[in-house]
């Protein structure tokens, strides 16, 4: 009989700080988050440090007595990693890991270890691993021989295990030639894209772990990957879908995240590029996350960067059948009644309703108003299609329910 295999977490702590941009709540939820990507690494968190401290501490970014509060944690519960949720520089780091004798990594080093997972294709690879030399790059002095002590683990995935004796010419050597590669590639994917005939395109987007994956199996008949873990998904899935007698091109991309790292932004590019020479963008949000508002926030500041802020785009507001709301009872005079109490009509009558019909509601997992959506993606794509083609409007009925 089979030995059933047991998945051996490697333990972790976490540690954030409250300053005058980030009070307790605002905490709280970002190390929330940081744990999930944690999880997702392959991490168990067992136990969280957070210090009020206005100026991070140049040597050691937190206190030197919340850093022996730290110390006596890690050595007494032996633990593999400590993970910070802000930027560490490389002297922080160095001086953090000369204190802790352990695995130190920021949320940046965290994010680029789970890319370095997820990536599927030679081409997902190259990208994640020009990053991860783009972040190691400065952190290079004293970094190897710590290396050399590992057993892999969170953080020890890419080039930190193989490439234990380069020196910064020959990362940079490494770097440039990555360049290079992802350039040709870059050149073969525009192709590919222009190959594709005069066909509508229409993108995925959103924060990580919304659904996006969900929609696009249910509405292409495919089979992406999907898993409630974060960055499910690397590499831009690319469909024909036919609703009704209308072809389009639907593309599933990378989630984003809050502090996404700068080199993985730069180094996903061309996987950006979908979104860039895209004609629709369907902006998917997780409704039943308590803080989605700041999701769609984060999401649109990435557009922004990439200067697709100004398309088309239809709000679909994900995983209806998972929001809860807090209630508040009629004789309770005290609570005030904040967002957290709104139920999804309340929802539907604040910002939302300037968003007015780009705005829809569905579950994606549970099937609810796929039709509605199914129909507005239709409509919009049908008026795409007759302003490029405006001879062939007869083909396309107003409604797709005439077939």
């Amino acid at each position: 009989m089979l030995e059933k295999k047991t998945i051996e977490y490697e333990k972790a702590v976490l540690i954030g700080v409250m300053n005058k941009d980030q009070n307790e709540e605002k905490v709280t939820e970002y190390l929330d988050e940081l744990e999930f990507l944690t999880y997702t690494a392959g991490g168990e968190v067992c136990k969280r440090f957070v210090q009020r401290i206005d100026l991070p501490n140049p040597k050691t970014y937190i206190g030197s007595g919340k850093m022996l509060e730290v110390e006596a944690y890690v050595k007494s519960n032996d633990i593999g990693s400590v993970i910070f949720d802000d930027e560490l520089t490389p002297g922080q780091q160095r001086n953090i890991e000369r204190q802790l004798k352990c695995k130190i990594l920021d949320r940046t080093s965290l994010i680029l270890d789970i890319f370095a997972q997820r990536a599927q294709t030679s081409y997902a690879r190259t990208q994640v691993e020009l990053a991860q030399y783009e972040y190691l790059l400065p952190r290079l002095t004293g970094l190897w021989t710590h290396l050399e002590r590992q057993k892999g683990g969170i953080g020890m995935r890419g080039p930190g295990e193989t490439e234990i004796e380069t020196d910064r010419r020959i990362v940079r050597d490494r770097i440039t030639l990555l360049k290079k590669k992802l350039l040709k590639v870059d050149k073969q994917m525009e192709t590919q894209r222009g190959n594709r005939g005069a066909l509508v395109r229409v993108a995925l987007v959103g924060y990580t772990n919304v659904g996006k994956s969900t929609i696009m199996n249910v509405i292409s008949k495919s089979d992406v990957f999907a898993e409630n873990k974060l960055f499910a998904t690397l590499d831009t899935t690319v469909r024909k879908v036919v609703i009704g007698n209308l072809p389009f091109l639907l593309s599933d991309t990378v989630g984003f995240i809050r502090k996404l790292p700068t080199q993985l932004v730069e180094s996903f590019k061309s996987t950006l590029d979908e979104v860039r020479e895209a004609d629709l963008l369907l902006h998917v949000v997780d409704i039943s996350h308590p803080n989605f508002e700041e999701h769609i926030d984060s999401v649109n500041q990435i557009l922004t960067e990439i200067k697709s802020s100004d398309k088309k785009t239809i709000m679909v507001f994900n995983k209806i059948d998972q929001y809860e709301h807090k209630t508040i009872d009629d004789d309770d005079l005290i609570t005030e009644k904040t967002n957290k109490h709104f139920t999804i009509e309340e929802w539907k009558n604040t910002w939302m309703r300037r968003v007015g019909d780009r705005a829809l509601f569905i579950s994606a997992l549970n099937k609810e108003n796929l039709e509605e959506f199914r129909k507005r993606v239709y409509d919009e794509v049908r008026d795409i299609h007759i302003t490029r083609f405006p001879y062939n409007n007869f083909l396309y009925p107003e409604h797709l329910d005439e077939y």
